[in-house]
């Protein structure tokens, strides 16, 4: 199944061209009130939701998906882990290139760790990309992103799919300098989630799937999953011994190679076999 959000917070199941509408079931969720729970009210019940969406898109009516503005298929994710550096030609790459490192040495994965984005970044594709700092090289990173379904603490990474409640494109966008990265990767609109959420039953098995990036119709990035450094299961292993993941919260995993500038008026294409293609325009903030 491939959940999106669409349009004005609608609820959508994408098939082929089309998405269905099945805002409906969003009502069996439970009201809340004030303090709010962490994580994704949505993400977290979807196991028990499904039944609900299923028997809705018998009835639910279909729009061109031309037609929509996807948001991320995440509302409400209480955080944004992100992997650097987890493909050896990206570090190579990285290493080689003073317009990335900024004279700073750029350490492996095992040693730096992971890193956090705020939440306040995370756009779907429909919104864009609005650059800030345009005196400043602005880089796309396409990455695979996965969604947390339900609380994940300390969990070994041959165990660590499970808590996995599907999977989507990321770009994990950044402005090149010295500051750290959090600062530099966390302005509004510098973390694009979408086109939507392929659950984990739609993928399979990820530790395969195709990636790439085209700019203007440019390809600029292109790798496999099997290429990662550290795996998607030590990844979430790794997250998940320092805190708590939640239903909701996003883990990027790392972007190859290729690695460039976009600039205002600028159109992204990423895509990730196994979930589809989004588009993604770029604006001046």
């Amino acid at each position: 199944m491939r959940l999106c959000r669409f349009d004005d917070n609608r609820l959508g199941v994408a098939i082929g061209n089309e998405v269905r509408d099945v805002t409906p079931v969003v009502a069996r969720l439970p009201a809340q009130r004030w303090p709010l729970p962490k994580g994704d009210p949505l993400v977290a019940a979807l196991g028990e939701l499904r039944p609900q969406i299923e028997a809705e898109l018998e009835r639910a009516p279909a729009r061109r998906l031309s037609e929509v503005r996807l948001l991320s298929p995440v509302a409400n994710p209480s955080k944004i882990v992100a992997a650097p550096v987890n493909y050896r030609r990206h570090l190579e790459e990285a290493r080689a290139d003073a317009a990335i490192h900024f004279q700073k040495q750029v350490e492996e994965i095992q040693r730096v760790g992971l890193f956090l984005k705020a939440t306040s970044a995370l756009v779907g594709p429909s919104e864009g990309v609005a650059l800030r700092h345009l005196d400043r090289r602005n880089d796309h990173e396409v990455e695979l992103a996965l969604v947390i379904g339900k609380p994940a603490d300390r969990v070994p990474a041959a165990d660590a799919l499970s808590y996995v409640a599907g999977y989507a494109i990321g770009l994990d966008m950044t402005i090149r300098g010295p500051e750290e990265r959090s600062l530099r990767k966390s302005c509004d609109s510098y973390c694009v989630l979408g086109p939507w959420l392929a659950t984990a039953d739609e993928i399979g098995d990820p530790t395969g799937l195709d990636l790439s990036i085209a700019v203007n119709g440019e390809r600029r990035q292109h790798a496999n999953t099997r290429d990662l450094v550290l795996g998607l299961g030590t990844l979430i292993e790794l997250a998940s011994s320092f805190y708590t993941l939640l239903p909701g919260d996003v883990l990027l995993t790392g972007t190859p190679e290729g690695v460039g500038p976009v600039l205002p008026g600028d159109v992204m294409e990423a895509a990730i076999s196994g979930i589809g293609s989004m588009r993604v325009e770029v604006r001046a903030a």
